[in-house]
């Protein structure tokens, strides 16, 4: 009786094992793993890695420009500011560059400054013509870098007024030797040079003779006298001298013989004002 149990209980026992086998199984650590087929067929594939470091963000950046259109010589500010969008709070690390396109290709760095505790940063400058400008951001923790959007600077060109047209013809010949009847272009008797510059520089035209110039052009008050006005010396009401008015009390005349076409002091108060030029 005894026997025969035993003999059941091998029987059992290698009946299991032999299950076990037959059906795939492993017996590992006291625990029975059954992989299906479709599992023990299927490649094994790794599991993703994370980063430790935290993906980087575009930062937040805006550009103003005290002004689009100025004149040449003229400055501008330009200001950047710039924002965590993690946070919306201002990025205080970091630098800025103010940059122009050359050559509708290339951005040129003119200016580098370093980012303050306000969260912008402000650029003075004179734009020596039309040009595109923008600022770039070089980044910072956490955050990339980034650029603003291109913002076209026009430089006006200044209108030279025809009073500084005058002016500037009349000093091209200071130096010129006087020698009466003479109407340039090299030498001039008073009359002579005036005649000659006007119509050289705004096309006006004038008799040889100063007390003839002295009834063209529209009359103006001394104390609005102006650069390029004609001023007419007389003795009583007959023009005797001409020359061109340079402001602050001189003129540019050719004075008379053995004298040079210069920059001279008025030195009487009779005298009249013509404008031949707005």
């Amino acid at each position: 009786m005894h026997e025969s149990t035993a003999t059941r209980g091998r029987r059992i026992s290698v009946g299991t094992g032999t299950a076990a086998l037959s059906l795939g199984l492993c017996l590992c650590a006291g625990q029975l793993i059954a992989p299906s087929a479709a599992s023990a067929a299927a490649p094994v594939t790794a599991a993703p890695v994370v980063s430790a470091a935290a993906a980087k963000v575009k930062p937040k950046l805006t550009v103003s420009y005290t002004s689009r259109s100025v004149k040449k010589g003229a400055t501008i500010k330009v200001t950047t500011k710039l924002i965590d969008p993690r946070t919306g709070k201002k990025l205080v690390s970091g630098s800025v560059r103010l940059q122009t396109l050359v050559g509708g290709k290339t951005w040129k760095t003119w200016q580098v400054k370093g980012n303050n505790s306000a969260g912008s940063v402000t650029f003075t400058t004179k734009p020596g013509g039309t040009a595109w400008y923008r600022t770039t951001f070089s980044g910072t923790t956490g955050v990339t870098s980034g650029a603003t959007g291109a913002v076209k600077i026009t430089v006006k060109k200044t209108a030279v007024s025809k009073g500084a047209k005058i002016l500037a013809e009349a000093k091209k010949h200071k130096g010129a030797l006087y020698k009466y009847g003479a109407t340039g272009p090299s030498r001039f008797d008073c009359s002579g040079f005036t005649k000659y510059v006007y119509k050289k520089a705004v096309g006006k035209s004038l008799p040889h003779k100063a007390n003839s110039q002295q009834k063209y052009g529209k009359a103006v008050s001394k104390s609005n006298k102006q650069v390029g006005d004609l001023i007419v010396f007389r003795s009583g009401s007959y023009g005797y001298h001409a020359g061109i008015y340079a402001g602050g009390g001189y003129i540019y005349d050719s004075p008379h013989s053995g004298a040079r076409v210069g920059k001279h002091k008025i030195w009487s108060s009779n005298y009249v004002v013509r404008r031949l030029a707005a």
